[in-house]
């Protein structure tokens, strides 16, 4: 019984430890503050990037999709400045 509950817990606490590593911390801008997902897409695409998925993610714009060079990406970006608050797979 000792074994189930620590491997659940196991489970639980690296699964979290998933998201927490996912997750960008994006600052909070009332609606009308933010920035057109339409701007953010073409200045991505004029720089040679696919996207594949453009979600709104909290706080932030997420984007899935490959850069110039062909590689995958995931990149948050703050929803008033665009600026970049996360990108994983950019330096690969």
């Amino acid at each position: 019984m000792k074994k189930i509950g620590f491997s659940l817990l196991l489970a639980i606490g690296l699964l979290h430890a998933q998201a927490t590593l996912a997750a960008a911390d994006c600052k909070s801008y009332p609606k009308e503050e933010w920035a057109s997902e339409d701007t953010l897409k073409e200045a991505l695409e004029a720089e040679g990037y696919t996207i594949k998925k453009f979600k709104v993610d909290g706080n932030c714009y997420e984007i899935y999709g490959r850069n110039k060079e062909g590689k995958k990406v995931e990149i948050y970006f703050d929803m008033k400045t665009l600026a970049i608050v996360k990108a994983i797979g950019l330096k690969d």
